[in-house]
Formats: structure tokens, C-alpha cells, sequence
């Protein structure tokens, strides 16, 4: 039995898929059922209710034996540690009540960097799994740099023919899309031979390092229009955050915090490798999935 949490988001979504087609036992987690689609619905059992909810996660956890972990997101809290540590506790505490051996969660990186103390959401995403960790349940950690689907909340700038970022212009960094992460997260939860195996951190690179400028002229030859990247000071993408994306003071300032690390170069502390570079290209993610959502 495979429990995933968050199996509306991006990344769950995709991932139930995966599961689904290895014929896997999957448990889902939803505020919502309603949500699911009719034919995931149908193949999954369901537990309704928040998966920070104590009642919710003994029972959902009751039997299984793995379980995808997703944070969700919480743009209007008062501070970052109740949407990363306080929200995780009741699960951490069911981890060991019902015997779940094995954890895949959604994490960043930057772990052993200068910048990771003072990083926002990633310094949270860090002490989650931690957290997790001590838990005694094997833990595989999923940490990512800036995923490409980030940019579909800017559709509107982009049909206005540009994008905005933090990150200078030309700093190459890694960027990775949410339906590798989602094929890199079913290989750990289908594979139980790391069972008792501890805590370990499986990075999702992405195929290449891109820089913003890179990007726009991959966005100019897909949409076939020219794309130009606006850089913007950290204070103002952090005021921006409150002021047009609704956010909390304390959720833009983590937001600002971890923009300012990566940066700096945070996310090019991880060395990449044949193991951790994954297959969508920026070009393929823009035409398969970008271009529907603009047009």
C-alpha cells in the first residue's frame, strides 16, 4: 500500500499515474475527492480530510507501507514553520504509530550550503526532512532546484511577450519539470529495497543548466515570438508577492530569502551526474505543456 498525499497537485497527480499503470495499491489523501479524476477516483482508495490532520493520517496510514510526502502550500501563513514542521507533526507522529517503513517527499536543494541557513523555504524544506528523518522511517528526500512549471504563473506576462525573475539574467542553474520529478518519485515508492536504508537526498536536475536569457530565447523560438526577461530586484518580487499574489509578510519574505540563495548560486552547489539529470527539456516542457495554457 502506497499513501500520496497532495494527489491534486502537479507532482501527484502525475505521480498516480505512474503508480496506477505498475498496478501499485494506492491510498490517496484529498481535502477534496471530488477533485480526482473519475478514473483515478475509481482505482484508489480515498481518504477525505488535510493530511496535517491527526484522525486523518492514522487512518490513512494504517497499513501501508510507503507514503508520498508533499507539503502544501500556504500562501497566506503567519510563519513558514507552521507550513513545513507544525503541518508535518501529526503524520510524523503516525509514521511510527502504524508502521510505515518508507517516505518519498518533495524537497529543495541546498543542503551544506552557506546559503541554506538563511533560505527561506528551502531553510524550512531542510528542517522537514530532518524532521522526518528522525522519525526512524527510511527517507528519501526528492530535492529540486526551481521547477520550469513555475513559469505558468506568469502566462499572462508571457502573452504580453516577457518574464520576470530574482535571478540575474545570465546565472546558468538547473531547472527541472514537475513530470520528472513525478517519474523519479514512482521509481523510489515502487522500489522497496532501500527499506530501512535511512535518510539519503535523491536530486532532480533537470537535463541542463539554463539561464534566464537562455530561456527567453527557447520561449522566442517555441512561441515563435520574441520573449524578453525582465530582471527585478528582490524587494520588489517580495512587495509584488503581497501586493498581486496575495501573499502573507511572512510567506514573500521566505520567498525573497530563497530567491536571494539561489541567487547566489545555492542551487549549483549540486554536481550533477548521469543519475540525477533527468529527461524533459525546457524546449519540450514549453511545447507540450506551456503552449496549451497560453493559447
Amino acid at each position: 500500500m502506497i499513501v500520496v498525499t497532495a494527489p491534486t497537485s502537479q507532482i501527484g497527480s502525475q505521480l498516480l499515474g505512474h503508480l496506477l499503470a505498475a498496478d501499485a495499491e494506492v491510498r490517496v489523501i484529498a481535502r477534496d475527492p471530488d477533485r480526482l479524476k473519475p478514473e483515478i477516483r475509481d482505482r484508489v482508495d480515498v481518504v477525505r480530510g488535510s493530511h496535517g490532520d491527526a484522525d486523518v493520517v492514522n487512518a490513512a496510514f494504517d497499513g501501508a507501507e510507503s507514503v508520498f510526502w508533499l507539503a502544501p502550500p500556504d500562501d497566506r501563513a503567519d510563519d513558514l514553520r507552521a507550513v513545513y514542521l507544525d503541518f508535518l507533526e501529526p503524520a510524523r507522529v503516525a509514521f511510527g504509530k502504524r508502521g510505515v517503513a518508507r517516505v518519498v517527499g518533495v524537497s529543495a536543494l541546498g543542503r551544506g550550503t552557506p546559503m541554506a541557513a538563511n533560505a527561506g523555504h528551502v531553510t524550512l524544506s531542510l528542517a522537514m526532512d530532518d524532521r522526518i528523518a528522525e522519525s526512524g522511517v527510511a527517507y528519501r528526500a526528492l530535492t529540486m532546484p526551481s521547477f520550469m512549471d513555475n513559469l505558468l504563473g506568469q502566462a499572462g506576462a508571457l502573452r504580453q511577450g516577457m518574464f520576470f525573475s530574482p535571478i540575474p539574467g545570465d546565472l546558468r542553474v538547473p531547472t527541472c519539470a514537475t513530470a520528472d520529478i513525478a517519474a523519479v518519485a514512482a521509481r523510489e515508492l515502487l522500489d522497496d529495497s532501500w527499506a530501512g536504508a535511512g535518510f539519503a537526498e535523491v536530486p532532480v536536475l533537470g537535463p541542463e543548466d539554463l539561464s534566464n536569457n537562455d530561456q527567453a530565447r527557447i520561449l522566442s523560438e517555441v512561441l515563435g515570438r520574441e520573449i524578453r526577461f525582465q530582471h527585478v530586484p528582490i524587494d520588489a518580487f517580495r512587495a509584488n508577492m503581497i501586493a498581486n499574489a496575495g501573499m502573507s509578510e511572512a510567506v514573500a519574505q521566505g520567498m525573497a530569502e530563497m530567491m536571494a540563495a539561489k541567487a547566489a548560486g545555492m542551487d549549483n552547489a549540486q554536481p550533477r551526474t548521469a543519475a540525477n539529470t533527468t529527461p524533459t527539456t525546457f524546449a519540450a516542457w514549453c511545447e507540450e505543456t506551456l503552449v496549451p495554457t497560453l493559447w
